[in-house]
């Protein structure tokens, strides 16, 4: 399921992302990847969120890192050059285009999560704090886009809030 998910997500990439100038968004998705990667090294063993995958497609998909990796490698990708590549000028349809991006990935988790059994939440983790995260994430994404060492310091404070607040252990 996770593999067909990916897929709509690379094929809204392909319909209306800005791929003719993906070198101007290649920073952001690294930025991108790097909090993933940041989020499963340091929750390795005391996830927050972990993705599972229906009993059809656990042979391609067998864990949390496998889909994990699948989502960063194609649906981030394809999120942030249809993301930042239709960014409005306007500062009020800013807003409603953040709005917008947290809506759709925080609708897809919930489904995910209610209706799908594709995603779990554990260690005080629930859909509110997903709905801050993906406030926070979309935020940062464009704050990167335009001023990447900005994004970089305000992301450190982010990061030690959550793993303090979740009482993440880091050894």
């Amino acid at each position: 399921m996770h593999l067909l998910l990916s897929s709509l997500f690379l094929l809204a990439g392909m319909k209306w992302g800005d791929w003719k100038n993906w070198i101007k968004y290649h920073s952001t998705i690294l930025f991108f990847w790097f909090g993933d990667l940041l989020y499963n090294v340091l929750c390795k063993d005391y996830l927050m969120w972990e993705y599972k995958e229906t009993v059809f497609g656990q042979n391609l998909l067998p864990n949390h890192l496998a889909i994990s990796l699948l989502i960063m490698f194609v649906a981030y990708p394809a999120t942030v050059i249809i993301y930042l590549g239709n960014v409005p000028k306007d500062p009020i349809r800013v807003v409603l285009w953040i709005f917008f991006w947290v809506t759709l990935y925080s609708l897809v988790e919930y489904i995910n999560l209610r209706y799908l059994d594709l995603v779990s939440h554990h260690h005080g983790w629930a859909m509110g704090w997903s709905v801050l995260f993906n406030i926070i994430i979309f935020s940062m994404l464009l704050l990167h886009y335009k001023h990447q060492v900005a994004a970089l310091l305000i992301s450190i404070p982010i990061i030690l809030f959550f793993v303090i607040y979740f009482k993440v252990p880091i050894y």
